[in-house]
């Protein structure tokens, strides 16, 4: 796994051995970014199921000018430090070690312009997640919150947002969400 654009282009990065986390392909990445690049320079992007930190590692790495990533695993907590500093993003980077459920008053000072989230796939609480993120109004008005689903998994459903995109891979959904 490595850093596939921007300043740290090229940079390898650790991820977890095992199945505890499922980092993203490099194809999905990067037609992730492809499709936000605009949407990156100065922003301040929010990482929620951090896994190793690649999807926020790659938005500083090309533009974002703060990353928070929030991952519950120790192990996987140590190797987001870890990626950070050998990119040396630790100016821009906040990491949270604690559920994602758990996070959302600590950060309901801040204001997202893009929200990351990849749960494990079938992951039960992404609606709650979403209404989290519109009761704590962390999400810039005119942000984006974008989901790393499975394409089998059932559809995600919030009356306080709208989906404004979603790009299927053969097993990968990207779900694009705004505010209404």
């Amino acid at each position: 796994m490595r850093v596939i654009g921007g300043t740290r282009r090229g940079t390898k990065l650790q991820s977890l051995e095992g199945e505890t986390t499922r980092p993203t392909t490099d194809r999905i990445k990067e037609t992730l970014f492809n499709m936000i690049n605009f949407d990156l320079p100065e922003c301040t992007f929010l990482d929620l199921f951090s896994g190793s930190g690649s999807i926020g590692i790659e938005a500083l790495s090309r533009g974002a000018k703060e990353a928070i990533f929030v991952e519950k695993d120790k192990e996987a907590f140590q190797i987001i430090r870890k990626n950070i500093e050998k990119t040396r993003l630790q100016e821009n980077s906040i990491v949270h070690n604690r559920e994602v459920e758990k996070v959302f008053k600590m950060l309901s000072k801040k204001e997202f312009d893009v929200i990351f989230m990849d749960p494990p796939y079938h992951y039960e609480n992404i609606e709650d997640i979403l209404y989290k993120i519109v009761e704590n109004n962390i999400l810039a008005k005119d942000g984006k919150i974008i989901i790393e689903n499975s394409s089998d998994a059932l559809p995600v459903k919030c009356n306080k947002l709208k989906i404004v995109r979603e790009k299927v891979f053969r097993t990968t959904t990207l779900t694009f969400w705004e505010k209404i």
